[in-house]
C-alpha cells in the first residue's frame, strides 16, 4: 500500500487520476487535458498497474489530525507539497516532521513530491529544501527519502513518479 498525503489542495487528486492514465499507457503518450477533480473529504484508493498493482490510498488534506490511523501496512509515503504557495510551507514542514517520526512509518520509503512547478510564483528546490531544511531532515530521518519537482497539471515529472513507484514496490512487496 502507498499512502499519498498532503495538506489542502496541494493537487493529491489530480496526481492520482494523471498517474493512473500514465500507467495504462505504459508511460507513453500525451496525457491530454487534466481531468476534472474535486478536493477529497475522506480517502480515496486507486490502483496503479506498473509491472504489477500498486493501491494508492489518498487522503484528504482535511484529514491531517486522523492520518496516523492509516499508517499500518503502508511500504511507500508520497508526500505532496505546494510549491507554489510559500504560507503553506511551514504547515507542510510539521506534517513531514510527523510523518517521518512515525513508528509504523519508520520502513516506508519516502517520495517527496514538489508540485505546481509550471506556476510562474512557484519557489525553486532551493529555496523549498533550504526553508523546509530538507538536509537536515533526511539525515535525521530513519526512511529512504527521494525527492521530484513535478507538475500533475501539465505531466512533468510524472514518469519519474510512476518509476518510482515500481521500483519501490518491486523491492518492497
Amino acid at each position: 500500500m502507498c499512502l499519498l498525503l498532503g495538506a489542502t489542495g496541494v493537487g493529491k487528486t489530480l496526481l492520482v487520476k494523471r498517474l493512473q492514465k500514465l500507467s495504462s499507457r505504459d508511460g507513453k503518450g500525451d496525457l491530454g487535458d487534466p481531468p476534472p477533480t474535486r478536493p477529497t473529504v475522506g480517502t480515496n484508493l486507486t490502483d496503479i498497474v506498473a509491472h504489477r498493482r500498486i493501491t494508492i490510498r489518498e487522503l484528504g488534506g482535511c484529514m491531517g489530525p486522523i492520518w496516523s490511523s492509516y499508517y499500518g501496512n503502508c511500504h511507500s509515503l508520497l508526500f505532496m507539497v505546494d510549491a507554489s504557495n510559500p504560507t503553506q510551507l511551514s504547515a507542510s514542514c510539521v506534517q513531514l516532521l510527523g510523518l517521518l517520526s512515525a513508528e509504523q512509518l519508520a520502513e516506508a520509503s519516502v517520495l517527496i513530491l514538489f508540485n505546481k512547478i509550471d506556476l510562474p510564483c512557484y519557489m525553486t528546490i532551493e529555496e523549498i529544501k533550504s526553508l523546509i531544511r530538507l538536509p537536515d531532515l533526511i539525515a535525521c530521518a530513519k526512511q529512504n527519502i527521494t525527492t521530484v519537482e513535478i507538475s500533475a497539471w501539465k505531466g512533468t515529472g510524472l514518469s519519474e513518479v510512476l518509476r518510482w513507484l515500481e521500483d519501490t514496490h518491486r523491492t518492497n512487496g
